[in-house]
């Protein structure tokens, strides 16, 4: 009975000791990852809000090196897709000093963490609608920027933080989609118009007579949907005067 008490005794610590061996990857990724966490709240608040304290070049750049060691320690699809953002933010923000070349460089490295992100975590809405628009900034308007516009809409159609980023994107790749998907997507911006009481937000997104004339057929059928749009629109000029 005593040798076996020592034996079970040995065996959990044995245990302890795989578990912590097999633990420390993921803890050493999180700790990573944690040190791109304030530079990627700063894009994230900017990016949303308008306001926060601005990213710096620095901090971005030691936030994807931190990135860069937590995907090295644990490649799993979260990491993946956190790295994305990072780099997204980055090669988006109009400001920092660099090249349009380490720009491109941003989004291509940003798309290959997107497919393997979501290559292992497919039902992540918000990330389909990044690879989309990664993919529009690199090829613009194609199959691919299609494709993954689709995937996002159904993973998360009722996202609504994604709603405008979503129309843009219909509106930039109309000649690309298919009669069955034209129609599947008007209706989807009828919805959104439906279930959203504040929509400001879709006339923002108009940036050109041909938007502005594609929202208008989107809305033909929907009542009083004509005067209060083009109240938005107007709203929105006298703004920029």
């Amino acid at each position: 009975m005593k040798s076996l008490n020592w034996l079970m005794r040995g065996l959990l610590v044995l245990g302890g000791i795989v578990l912590a061996y097999q633990a420390w990857p993921i803890s050493r990724a999180a700790w990573q990852a944690q040190k791109a966490d304030t530079v990627l709240n700063q894009l994230r608040s900017v990016s949303l809000l308008g306001i926060g304290q601005t990213a710096q070049l620095p901090g971005i750049l030691a936030g994807i090196a931190a990135l860069d060691r937590a995907v090295a320690a644990d490649p799993v699809a979260g990491r993946y897709l956190e790295r994305s953002e990072l780099v997204v933010g980055a090669a988006l923000t109009a400001r920092l000093d660099v090249t349009i070349d380490q720009r491109v460089a941003w989004l291509r490295s940003a798309e290959a963490d997107l497919n393997a992100g979501l290559g292992a975590a497919p039902a992540r809405g918000i990330a389909w609608a990044r690879l989309a628009a990664v993919r529009q900034g690199l090829q613009g308007t194609s199959r691919g920027v299609v494709d993954a516009l689709l995937m996002s809409i159904d993973t998360a159609p009722m996202l609504r933080a994604v709603w405008p980023a979503r129309l843009q994107l219909i509106l930039d790749n109309w000649v690309a989609f298919t009669p069955e998907e034209r129609e599947r997507l008007g209706a989807y911006v009828v919805m959104t118009w439906r279930l959203n009481p504040e929509r400001r937000w879709m006339a923002e997104v108009v940036r050109s007579p041909f938007d502005e004339l594609f929202v208008r057929y989107f809305l033909r059928d929907e009542p009083g949907a004509q005067e209060e749009f083009a109240g938005h629109l107007e709203y929105l000029r006298k703004l920029k005067k």
